[in-house]
C-alpha cells in the first residue's frame, strides 16, 4: 500500500510582496473601502481587489471580511495594517528627506489640531505657507482624544493642543498663552456682576463638550479642585453649537477665549467675572520624541514658537 503523499503547505511569507500590493492594502484598510482606495491610488476597483488577493495568498490568511458592501479587517489584517501603516509613513518621511537633500523647495506638512485651535490655526498656517509657497498641507481637526491617538500612531507630524499628553514619549513646547473664561448670554442674571464666587455657579446649567474634549476636562478639574458640584446636563459636540446654546439662554459654559472673540466684540456673549478666571493655560506644539521631523515640519515648529505668541495676543482679548 503506497503511502499517501501530503502536499506540503506553502511557506507563508511576505518577503515577495510588492510595494504596490502593500500600498493598495494600506489604502483599503485605512478607508475600509476598495472603491475609495482605488480612487486614491488612481486605479480600478478590480485591480485593487486583485492586489489585495495576491497579498492575502502570500500571507496565507484572509486579510478582509466582506459582508454585503461593507469591508472589515480580520485579525490578520489588523496585525498587517499596523506594520504596513508604519512603513508607509516612513516612506513619506524618506521622500521628504531626499527632497530636502536635493534642494527641492516645499514638502508636505501634516498637522493635527484640537477643535478649539481651528479658530486660529488656519490663519497661522496661511501666513507660514505664504513664506513657503511650495508647501502642501494636510490639516485635521478633532477633539483632544482623537488628536492624541493620531500622534501616538504617527499619523501626523505635529499636533497643536492645550494640554500635552502625559503617558506618551513626546516633545511638547508652549508657544502662546491660552485663557479660558466662563461665558453667558448678555441678559444673564450674573452678567455685569463682579468677583462672582465659583460656588454661585453650582446652580447653573453648564453646556459642555463630549467626553474626551480638553475643554470639558478643564471644567471638571476646576470644579473638582474647588469642591463645587457641577451640573453638566447639556452636552454638545462642537464649540459653535455650545455658543449658540449659551446665546439662547440654555445655560453657561467654559470656553477658550480664542473661540469667542467675534461674539464678545458684537455683544452676543459676555465673559462672566468669576473668581479665579480667566484660567490661564498654554498652547503647545507636540511631536513624538523619536519622530524625525521633515525640514518643513521643523520650519513650521520654529515659526510657531517665534510668531504664535504675538499672533494670539492680538487674536482675541477680553473686552
Amino acid at each position: 500500500m503506497h503511502a499517501q503523499h501530503r502536499r506540503k503547505p506553502r511557506g507563508l511569507t511576505l518577503r515577495n510582496a510588492t510595494l504596490r500590493q502593500l500600498k493598495v492594502f494600506e489604502s483599503v484598510a485605512r478607508h475600509l473601502s476598495y472603491s475609495r482606495a482605488a480612487a486614491e491610488l488612481h486605479m480600478t476597483q478590480p485591480a485593487a481587489s486583485m492586489q489585495v488577493k495576491a497579498l492575502a495568498e502570500q500571507a496565507g490568511l484572509p486579510l478582509f471580511d466582506q459582508l454585503g458592501k461593507k469591508v472589515f479587517l480580520t485579525d490578520a489584517g489588523h496585525e498587517l495594517y499596523r506594520h504596513v501603516h508604519a512603513v508607509a509613513r516612513q516612506l513619506v518621511e524618506a521622500e521628504e528627506a531626499l527632497a530636502a537633500l536635493k534642494g527641492l523647495s516645499g514638502g508636505k506638512l501634516d498637522i493635527a489640531v484640537v477643535s478649539t485651535a481651528k479658530y486660529f490655526a488656519p490663519q497661522l498656517l496661511a501666513r507660514f505657507m505664504r513664506e513657503h509657497p511650495g508647501v502642501t498641507l494636510k490639516l485635521s481637526v478633532n477633539n483632544r482624544e482623537v488628536v492624541m491617538r493620531q500622534l501616538a500612531e504617527n499619523e501626523t507630524d505635529l499636533a497643536i493642543t492645550g494640554r500635552p499628553p502625559q503617558r506618551m514619549e513626546t516633545v511638547a513646547e508652549a508657544f502662546a498663552p491660552h485663557p479660558h473664561v466662563i461665558i453667558a448670554a448678555p441678559e444673564h442674571a450674573l452678567a455685569g456682576m463682579r468677583n462672582i464666587p465659583l460656588t454661585r455657579l453650582a446652580a447653573e446649567t453648564f453646556v459642555v463638550r463630549e467626553p474626551g474634549s480638553g475643554t470639558r476636562g478643564l471644567l471638571e478639574r476646576l470644579f473638582a479642585e474647588n469642591q463645587v458640584p457641577l451640573n453638566m446636563s447639556l452636552e454638545m459636540s462642537s464649540n459653535e453649537t455650545i455658543k449658540q446654546a449659551v446665546m439662547a439662554g440654555m445655560g453657561v459654559s467654559l470656553l477658550s477665549l480664542h473661540t469667542i472673540g467675534l461674539e464678545l466684540e458684537t455683544g452676543r456673549l459676555c465673559a462672566l467675572d468669576v473668581k479665579g478666571t480667566p484660567i490661564m493655560r498654554h498652547w503647545h506644539v507636540v511631536h513624538l520624541e523619536q519622530k524625525h521631523l521633515s525640514p518643513v515640519a521643523q520650519a513650521f515648529k520654529a515659526y510657531l514658537l517665534a510668531a504664535g505668541g504675538p499672533f494670539l495676543e492680538d487674536f482675541a482679548r477680553l473686552r
